[in-house]
């Protein structure tokens, strides 16, 4: 049974007659009634009573006509469903954010515009780390992973870089350090240094201990934080002093006072990550709205105020 047929019917049905019918389906009277009537005996049916007047329907006709309808608003919705996944502004994306990201401005601003720009798609949220988010790709059970790179299996995956965000000293208060604006990292070799461990960010971890190497000092390491965002309550307890992402400074943790470095300072490099091969419109445009993005915010990460023009993205 063609889907035409079930258009006929209900076309015929609301209008009562095969005239108006096919004035409002713009097509000639006969081949109508000829479709008609091949769809009544496809079926075994009389749907209509064809009077002098108009058709009427009979009882079986006013059985299936709602049901003709739905099977017609489900083919509506079949295709617009279809032509909104191919414009990418349909469908479900499940984003996956490594430690501390969602504290990064652009990030969270970034997903209210698209979800603004997209309203009919739905966004899933989890934060993890980079090796596990990469592990969620290949599983899969995240689309899209924003990470800190590098990481060990960049095998089916496709990696773009997204930004290098500044990074901070967090120190306790009243530190000895506590009044100056900038600090160069050998001024706190002595302090202990509070770190995650390497396999939740290797590359932010090696980053930080590099910089401390090109300032020709060696850490000293004290206690390990559970996850980056960690390292600040750590630090406000008074376990030492920590290099951090300069957007963790929006932790207002009573305790902690945060301060530019001096060069060589590390820098905390985001990524977007995806399934190589990935052809979902709804991904790449979500890829391509956020790497637009952290552009911008690369362009304007020289004002003191972290991101007080974040608006203007």
């Amino acid at each position: 049974m063609d889907i035409r047929h079930l258009r006929y019917f209900v076309t015929v049905a609301e209008h009562g007659s095969i005239t108006h019918a096919a004035e409002a389906l713009g097509i000639e009277q006969p081949p109508l009634s000829q479709q008609i009537r091949q769809l009544e005996r496809n079926l075994g049916v009389t749907l209509f009573e064809r009077q002098t007047r108009g058709m009427k329907l009979t009882e079986i006709g006013e059985v299936l006509l709602p049901r003709a309808r739905t099977i017609l608003d489900l083919q509506a919705q079949f295709l617009s469903t279809a032509e909104g996944l191919a414009r990418g502004e349909r469908g479900h994306i499940r984003v996956g954010l490594a430690g501390a990201v969602p504290l990064l401005p652009v990030i969270p601003l970034t997903i209210r515009r698209f979800r603004e720009m997209a309203p009919d798609v739905t966004l899933s949220l989890e934060e993890s780390n980079t090796p596990a988010l990469c592990a969620a790709l290949h599983e899969p059970s995240v689309d899209i992973a924003i990470i800190r790179p590098p990481f060990t299996d960049p095998s089916r995956l496709s990696v773009f870089h997204l930004l290098d965000e500044p990074t901070v000293i967090a120190l306790p208060r009243g530190h000895r350090l506590a009044k100056e604006p900038i600090i160069s990292l050998d001024m706190v070799a002595d302090d202990p240094l509070i770190i995650f461990p390497r396999e939740l960010g290797p590359g932010f971890h090696d980053a930080i201990l590099s910089a401390y190497q090109l300032a020709g000092v060696t850490p000293t390491m004290g206690q390990q934080a559970p996850q980056i965002a960690g390292t600040v309550p750590l630090v406000a307890a008074g376990l030492g002093v920590s290099v951090v992402p300069r957007s963790l400074s929006q932790i207002h943790a009573g305790g902690v006072t945060f301060h530019a470095i001096s060069e060589p300072a590390p820098r905390a490099t985001l990524a977007v990550a995806i399934r190589t091969g990935q052809n979902m419109p709804l991904v790449t445009r979500f890829v391509t709205v956020l790497r637009t993005a952290c552009r911008k915010w690369e362009q304007r990460q020289h004002d003191t105020a972290p991101f007080a023009d974040s608006e203007n993205l």
